[in-house]
């Protein structure tokens, strides 16, 4: 297993599939080869009262994201839904890591960090915690009046968002109603294991077996989901809610990505007519179609993880119609 260097040049990762952070060793996989998601440790919470220390306040907070992170694509699509793009700033780090981490550069679709004028996202980290020795990830949720990181733990983020900032967000939008909290959190349990996080446990499996039953249960569960959206038009019924973004994100990379790169091969997302339809319908909504980037996508799976993608060639298909005709406006 790879240990990143400091020298690491121009791109290197832990195989294993925690990204690497080139002061430390790559953990050690489990003896029964699966992947092990490795560990969020910023976890405040932002809180309508500020009972947490974090009040929400417009202009308080900064999203750190990468397009190319499916969970970190969640906040932005979530910020973007609510129109908290004024309550809320963005920054977008390259696409592309290497032995250093995410990074700040000028390009296409990214750029400088003009908050705090950091050259890699292990600033913040490090800012936050001295020596800070973990996992560095997108989305980091950034404090300006403290200069501290608030939150790394992705489900809690958007959470946060939908639910603490009161008089910002759109008053139309409501992703985490109430009456249907049980069931979006009961759905999101089933999808975050065996799809979100499925697709990594497949694609940086060590052993057949692990990868196995990895690959079984992501597709029991999205022959369950095309079931279940075959009368509904959302995961819940006729409303968009939280539940939808967790899901959309993974959909939107499965053929581009998942299905070659993680081995997820056994169907693609266009062979499921009610999936596909799905996911097309999302996709006609700003908040999913502007913070989609392919080209960011593809880049940064085929080059970043060199473990599983050795020539670090990004593939020029597949060829899909994201606009073609949904057919989905008339179920609820």
């Amino acid at each position: 297993m790879t240990t990143i260097a400091r020298a690491a040049s121009p791109v290197d990762f832990d195989t294993y599939g925690n990204y690497g952070d080139y002061r430390r060793p790559a953990p050690a996989a489990p003896s029964s080869g699966e992947f092990v998601r490795a560990a969020y440790p910023f976890q405040g919470r932002i809180t309508a009262d500020g009972s947490s220390g974090y009040p929400a306040e417009a202009g308080r907070y900064h999203l750190y994201i990468s397009w190319a992170c499916p969970w970190a694509q969640r906040s932005a699509i979530v910020r973007r839904l609510l129109g908290l793009e004024n309550v809320i700033s963005l920054g977008v780090v390259d696409p592309v890591r290497d032995g250093r981490g995410w990074a700040f550069r000028e390009g296409r679709g990214h750029g400088l960090d003009v908050v705090n004028g950091f050259a890699f996202l292990r600033e913040a980290y490090e800012a936050t915690e001295a020596g800070y020795p973990g996992h560095i990830s997108v989305p980091v949720l950034w404090d300006k009046t403290t200069g501290r990181i608030v939150s790394n733990n992705f489900p809690d983020i958007t959470i946060d968002l939908e639910t603490q900032f009161g008089r910002w967000p759109d008053p139309s939008v409501d992703l985490y109603p109430e009456r249907l909290r049980s069931e979006i959190d009961e759905i999101n349990a089933v999808v975050y294991e065996r799809v979100n996080n499925g697709v990594y446990r497949c694609g940086f499996a060590r052993t057949q077996q692990a990868y196995h039953q990895a690959v079984t249960a992501l597709f029991e569960t999205l022959d369950w989901l095309e079931g279940k959206l075959a009368t509904r038009r959302y995961l819940t019924g006729g409303v968009l809610t939280e539940a939808d973004v967790r899901l959309w994100v993974t959909l939107a990379r499965f053929d581009a990505v998942y299905y070659s790169h993680f081995k997820c091969s056994i169907k693609r997302l266009t062979d499921y007519p009610n999936l596909w339809a799905y996911a097309r319908d999302l996709y006609t909504r700003p908040a999913f179609r502007e913070t989609t980037d392919f080209d960011h996508i593809k880049r940064h799976y085929y080059i970043t993880q060199g473990g599983i993608n050795p020539t670090r060639i990004v593939p020029e298909g597949p060829v899909i119609d994201w606009d073609e005709p949904h057919g989905r406006g008339s179920l609820g």
